[in-house]
């Protein structure tokens, strides 16, 4: 559903905007070793989140990465929709073909008006999920891990 470079984005948004300081910098080194992410990898995904402007990137020795937005109006949807895009249920199951899920079945796929239900639903729930939340919620819990 969601690629692992995704995943990867949203676990780096979570680790920046955990640390004290809202426009203080998090190197990339930093989130790289914490979060075992190849550190090139990770420096693509990081600059796609910059160029869609919801983190701040500078460069040099006390360069890093800071949000831009804040992470109560930030979602997990803003980040999903950064780095894959909404058509994580882009193809049909059945055929392969490019599933319209803006509208009912027309009697080519038996799963697509399931899924389109469920397409409805996730996006709903990463729409509701701030990054606040992930935030106040791992802190809380120690035993959740990035």
């Amino acid at each position: 559903m969601l690629s692992a470079t995704c995943k990867y984005g949203i676990r780096a948004v979570i680790f920046i905007a955990s640390k004290p300081g809202q426009k203080s910098n998090t190197g990339l080194k930093e989130i790289a070793e914490k979060l075992k992410i190849p550190q090139p990898y990770l420096a693509k995904i990081l600059q796609v989140l910059a160029k869609k402007k919801i983190l701040h990137s500078t460069k040099g020795p006390h360069g890093g990465f800071y949000l831009l937005v804040p992470a109560s109006k930030l979602t997990l949807m803003d980040i999903i929709d950064a780095i894959d895009g909404r058509n994580f249920f882009d193809s049909c199951y059945l055929t392969g073909e490019r599933c319209n899920f803006d509208k009912p079945d027309e009697g080519h796929c038996v799963l697509h008006n399931d899924l389109r239900k469920e397409k409805v639903r996730l996006e709903k729930f990463f729409s509701s999920k701030t990054i606040e939340d992930i935030v106040g919620q791992t802190a809380s819990d120690n035993s959740v891990m990035i």
